[in-house]
């Protein structure tokens, strides 16, 4: 466990990978895993937190595996922007399943599926307590979903980014292939740069260090593991200057 508790943050970025949502699948949509992911959102909402969200969409299609195999890499990308539409949608529906407001914004306009990135409109769903899901990234190429996260979190006022991933948070390598992997309790952002270790893409953590945006990396497989966090308890890492 970290020496620092995180305070009680009043809006915060939840990032996860497309990849999150497939569960034990190896493609695609996990119903049940979605559900549970929707039932961790809606427990830090009860808090009282604002809560907005970005998801990858890895799980659909990948932008830079599609460019590795040949495709003109600006197709490829706007093809994994819509994966990430698809994604906000499935977890919109889960959402308002569980009786919770919640509204898909896309970087690329599809009006009659969701609605346009409008900053201002964005702010006021989250001031009605509304959940807030941007989709499509930042709308342009050769950004990451990361770089997406990070950029909303900062026009959106956000107090931190919660990174989900598989792990409870950062290591100086690999903790599954290396028993003695050891994990960083907090990290520098220029350290993150300059060992590659991965937390997000060096756009993104750039953009979150010159924003002084803090990085709490978690294990979203752990139940009750988001909203732990805010409570001041679990494990993750907090990266910050």
């Amino acid at each position: 466990m970290t020496t620092e508790t995180p305070r009680q943050y009043g809006r915060v970025m939840l990032k996860i990978s497309g990849e999150a949502l497939m569960g034990d699948q190896g493609y695609g949509l996990h119903p049940p895993t979605v559900a549970r992911i929707a039932s961790e959102v809606e427990a830090v909402q009860a808090m009282g937190v604002e809560v907005c969200m970005v998801i990858g969409g890895g799980n659909i299609f990948r932008g830079l595996q599609g460019s590795a195999q040949g495709m003109e890499r600006t197709t490829a990308d706007y093809m994994g922007m819509l994966a990430t539409v698809m994604n906000a949608l499935a977890m919109q529906s889960s959402l308002e399943a569980r009786g919770l407001h919640c509204r898909v914004i896309s970087a690329i306009r599809m009006d009659e599926v969701c609605e346009p990135y409008i900053r201002r409109r964005a702010i006021r769903h989250l001031e009605k307590k509304r959940i807030v899901i941007f989709a499509a990234g930042t709308g342009n190429p050769y950004f990451t979903t990361d770089t997406a996260a990070t950029l909303r979190a900062s026009e959106m006022n956000c107090e931190v980014i919660f990174k989900g991933t598989k792990v409870d948070g950062v290591y100086d390598k690999d903790p599954v292939k290396h028993a003695d992997a050891q994990r960083y309790g907090d990290v520098s952002y220029d350290e993150v740069l300059q060992k590659h270790l991965g937390v997000m893409d060096a756009s993104a953590i750039a953009l979150a260090r010159d924003n002084r945006l803090p990085i709490i990396v978690f294990s979203l497989d752990a139940p009750g593991g988001f909203r732990s966090i805010l409570e001041g308890r679990g494990t993750y890492t907090r990266v910050h200057n």
